[in-house]
Formats: structure tokens, C-alpha cells, sequence
């Protein structure tokens, strides 16, 4: 799945499998992470937030979206 890097302190880069609603993350520690079943409009809202990692911690982590480390 092909990233966009992003400007933020603890995430590299985002990528978005549209198909397979499948959101991958990429941390700065390098770790990647994919979240299941996670609607476009997450992704769009991720992207344009003015702090990715506090979008992400409050609308995916805690959105209770499937996750697994890849």
C-alpha cells in the first residue's frame, strides 16, 4: 500500500486501501500498523486534522477499529 508522509511527531506516513477499507499507519519508531474496516470518511478527516496522532488516538484508537501490527 502506497504512504503520503505527513508532518507530525509520532506518525510517518498514512496510507488508505479504499477497496478493502484497510487504514495503514507508519509511526516514527517504524512500526506499521493496519486498522480494519475503516470508512473513507475517517481517512479524509485524518488527513486534513491539524494533529494526525490526536485524530488518529481519538477517532480510530478509540473508534474500536480491528487493528494488527504488519
Amino acid at each position: 500500500m502506497e504512504r503520503q508522509y505527513v508532518t507530525s511527531s509520532n506518525i510517518l506516513s498514512i496510507g488508505y486501501d479504499p477497496d478493502n477499507m484497510i487504514l495503514e499507519v507508519e509511526f516514527t519508531t517504524g512500526a506499521v500498523y493496519q486498522y480494519y474496516d475503516v470508512p473513507q470518511s475517517i481517512y479524509d478527516g485524518l488527513m486534513a486534522a491539524d494533529s494526525h496522532g490526536t485524530f488518529l488516538s481519538s477517532y480510530v484508537k478509540k473508534g474500536g477499529y480491528r487493528y494488527a501490527q504488519v
